[in-house]
């Protein structure tokens, strides 16, 4: 039985600001995702807080919002079997030092807040996440 996904993956602003657009999106189509579709955006601090609602309560929360707005983000939608799982095993753990070798966040993540990607990590997140950059 097929089990066909979508999730949303962004680049973020310290993978973008170091030219690592193209070496992370090979990553995901030798993996057998499929880039459906992608742009290069500059969001606000306030769509920011919008898109991390869900970790408002958390004391990092202002942090990740003004570090996501700080610069251009590319953000795709990648389609493949269990996309969110599998795209969440590819970057690998949040924090670079404690992820696996090969991931996305060990190869190129600078710290847990300059990890590089942003994954949804449920097919739920993944459907509201598409809508938020993708409004079609």
């Amino acid at each position: 039985m097929s089990n066909l996904e979508q999730t949303l993956s962004i680049i973020k602003p310290d993978a973008v600001e170091r030219n690592l657009i193209e070496e992370i999106k090979s990553i995901f189509t030798k993996n057998n995702l499929v880039i459906k579709e992608d742009k290069k955006i500059h969001i606000t601090k306030e769509e920011a807080a919008e898109f991390y609602k869900v970790h408002q309560t958390k004391p990092f929360y202002d942090d990740l919002c003004s570090y996501l707005s700080s610069g251009p983000i590319v953000v795709m939608i990648l389609e493949g079997q269990n996309a969110v799982l599998f795209n969440r095993e590819l970057m690998g753990a949040t924090d670079p030092k404690k992820a696996k070798e090969n991931t996305i966040r060990k190869l190129y993540g600078i710290s847990i807040d300059k990890n590089s990607v942003h994954g949804s990590d449920s097919v739920d997140n993944a459907k509201k996440e598409i809508k938020f950059f993708f409004k079609n």
